[in-house]
């Protein structure tokens, strides 16, 4: 019997402590719900204010873009309504004109004929030019045909290498003599010319050279391989030709074509018996060996 009693006094003293967590886990759940709620208010109510604010930026931006709008359809309304105006305008000056060249067409006005006249002698002008232009475009096909000619003829006169030399050799009409030069302010005696070569470049073909003619130096820049150059003498009464055949670093070769007589052996009766000027001894101021070509 007292044990029945100590085991109920012991359930009832457990029995309130039971209830006071129940109670305290209810609040704190109440309290954790409390918080989750007014923080999703308040973020919700910061959202509200964002769109709020961004929602007032569009509606000002809205009302520039209508304001802008407005303007330009303002001033494109002028704009057409100017181009409408002259439009208009330029139709009545083209009416008044054709009204006014109308009546001036029935009264014969001297402006009229005045301008009938000019007419005309722009007309003869033209006539006149086309003929001109034609004359000349006539003029300068016969000159380029005559240029051609001579090229040509010229070109089937230089000798591209040695044995092409002996070949005009053995027509007889002119004298021909070698040359071997290398780069140097010294000049060299080959016929009737004294020469120095000055510069080579032989990638693009191309030297300069010196001479001594009648006592006075020339110099030609830049002449090409195969280029001839003619040279007129007191001597001489047909062009001295100067070419070059071969081209490499600081050397030439070539040769030089002189007339086979002069005008004075020519006009001699005993011309024939005359020593050609390649057959005559070299003088003092010749060089008597030219020089050898360095090796490529």
């Amino acid at each position: 019997m007292e044990d029945y009693r100590e085991t109920t006094e012991n359930d009832q003293d457990r029995s309130p402590t039971g209830v006071n967590r129940i109670l305290i886990g209810a609040v704190v759940a109440l309290i954790v719900i409390a918080g989750v709620a007014f923080g999703y208010g308040y973020r919700q109510q910061i959202m509200v204010s964002h769109l709020s604010a961004q929602e007032s930026v569009a509606t000002a931006t809205i009302s520039d873009l209508q304001g802008q709008l407005g303007t330009v359809t303002t001033k494109l309304n002028d704009m057409a309504a100017a181009q409408q105006a002259a439009q208009q305008a330029a139709q009545q000056a083209a009416e008044q004109a054709a009204a006014q060249k109308k009546t001036a067409a029935k009264r014969g006005s001297p402006a009229d004929k005045r301008y009938k006249q000019l007419q005309a002698q722009l007309e003869e002008q033209q006539k006149q030019l086309k003929d001109t232009q034609d004359l000349v475009a006539k003029n300068r096909t016969d000159l380029e045909g005559s240029l051609s000619s001579t090229k040509d003829e010229l070109n089937g006169s230089i000798a591209k290498t040695h044995e092409e030399l002996v070949v005009l050799q053995k027509r007889g009409e002119r004298n021909y003599f070698e040359f071997d030069l290398t780069k140097s302010k010294q000049f060299q005696r080959f016929g009737p010319l004294t020469l120095s070569l000055r510069r080579t470049d032989a990638k693009h073909m191309n030297y300069d050279l010196s001479m001594v003619i009648d006592d006075n130096q020339l110099r030609k820049n830049r002449v090409n391989l195969y280029e001839p150059i003619w040279i007129h003498t007191e001597s001489e009464g047909q062009p001295v030709q100067v070419v070059v055949n071969k081209i490499s670093k600081n050397f030439v070769h070539g040769y030089i074509s002189a007339p086979k007589y002069k005008p004075a052996e020519l006009a001699n009766t005993n011309a024939p018996n005359v020593t050609p000027a390649a057959a005559h001894p070299e003088t003092p101021d010749q060089t008597p060996q030219s020089p050898k070509q360095p090796e490529q």
